[in-house]
């Protein structure tokens, strides 16, 4: 072997002796980091809870409508027109709630029935915190009354705002 040979090789030796223990060090540091700390997990958001499920149908005209009003203020209207949504406001779902509290509604029947032979009444179905009344129209308890009548309005607002947005002209091409 020359000098250069030898030279060459013990170069060689130090080198490889260089990178592997670079690589060990780094793959201490790496392994170190992840034993000594725990990862959180994500926090994940809890879906919306519904606040009052509201439908209305028959009638002379077949109405088939559908509220659903969620704990955020959202409400989803659906019906034969589509479906839309709304955003209420606190102090609409405030009012709401004080409805249902004054109402009683934990209290009522789960059945109103119209006398029999009625024709082309309203049935109304209405699901508050789990409980679910439904009453036909010309048997609808007094105190049901005034949450109808507020429920028919959020279902009246969406109808509105479906209205009240501008559209662009449809031109033939």
């Amino acid at each position: 072997m020359t000098v250069m040979q030898k030279r060459a090789r013990k170069k060689g030796l130090n080198t490889g002796y260089w990178i592997v223990s670079c690589i060990l060090v780094l793959l201490v540091l790496a392994s170190a980091g992840c034993l000594g700390t725990k990862v959180t997990a994500p926090e994940t958001q809890v879906p919306p809870g519904i606040l009052v499920d509201y439908h209305r149908t028959g009638g002379i005209a077949g109405t088939n409508d559908r509220l659903v009003v969620f704990d955020n203020g959202v409400a989803v209207i659906s019906g034969r027109s589509g479906s839309s949504e709304l955003l209420l406001n606190q102090t609409d779902l405030a009012l709401i709630s004080v409805l249902f509290n004054q109402s009683q509604f934990a209290q009522l029947q789960a059945k109103y029935s119209a006398p029999q032979g009625s024709a082309d009444l309203m049935t109304y179905t209405i699901n508050y915190h789990g409980k679910t009344v439904t009453a036909e129209e010309s048997a609808v308890p007094p105190s049901l009354v005034p949450i109808i009548a507020d429920l028919n309005h959020i279902l009246s607002m969406a109808e509105i705002q479906k209205t009240t947005y501008p559209t662009l002209p449809v031109t033939k091409s």
